[in-house]
């Protein structure tokens, strides 16, 4: 019997609606994170060493996110007591890179049905038929999908570069520009490439304060504290 077809989400697409129990209550989403970035990430299962490093770092840095108006919101096809003991056991005795007592706050989804992580693709046959794969997706205030990451069951997430998409993406926005290769907030930014000859030679004739290394590839100074004054306005 063939297996129903599922069309995955995409960038710029808003993001599949569900109704969800949570350990910490029901949500509705993305309604209820309506003028809120939000980093939707799915896990393979509870009780399991990658997780738990990864759910000890994501709620040690949530407060770091909600400076930036970023939330979390976690999910794997466990049931709720499940989540429950789990994240019960990190607070109360795992010890990992200095972390200890780890609080988890956040919400963390149970799925056992695997509807919500069927919606957003999270399950990838092809990696585990029975479990989520480590997906990611920014959420931005208008719940429109910004990024989608993907990892597969043994590699863990790097978070400070989570991070940085989240600031990278509100930085491009607020400001009108792009980010290149590796940028971190106070690197240059990229301005909109040249609409027209005219502009082009403007640009290489009269750089201002452009930093021009042909007539489509111009740079500009973006202060650090400029950045994050405005990303932690949103």
């Amino acid at each position: 019997m063939e297996q129903e077809a599922v069309l995955l989400p995409r960038i710029g697409e808003a993001a599949p609606t569900f109704k969800a129990v949570t350990t910490q209550g029901e949500i509705n989403f993305p309604a209820d994170y309506k003028g809120s970035w939000v980093i939707l990430f799915s896990h393979p299962a509870d009780f399991t060493p990658v997780c738990t490093s990864e759910f000890m770092t994501f709620a040690s840095m949530e407060a770091k996110f909600a400076e930036v108006s970023c939330k979390l919101v976690g999910l794997s096809v466990d049931g709720l007591y499940s989540h429950i003991a789990w994240l019960r056991t990190i607070k109360e005795k795992i010890e990992y890179k200095g972390m200890k007592d780890v609080e988890v706050k956040f919400p963390l989804i149970e799925d056992i049905t695997m509807e919500v992580a069927r919606k957003y693709g999270m399950i990838q046959p092809g990696e585990s038929s029975t479990k989520a794969v480590r997906a990611v997706f920014v959420v931005d205030p208008n719940g429109i999908i910004r990024t989608i990451i993907y990892y597969p069951l043994s590699l863990g997430r790097n978070f400070d570069e989570l991070y940085r998409v989240v600031v990278a993406l509100q930085t491009a926005d607020t400001f009108g520009v792009a980010t290149p290769a590796d940028w971190q907030p106070g690197d240059d930014v990229i301005v909109p490439t040249a609409g027209s000859c005219g502009v082009a030679k403007e640009r290489m004739e009269n750089k201002g304060d452009l930093k021009c290394y042909d007539w489509f590839f111009c740079t500009k100074k973006l202060p650090y504290d400029e950045v994050m004054k405005a990303v932690k306005k949103q």
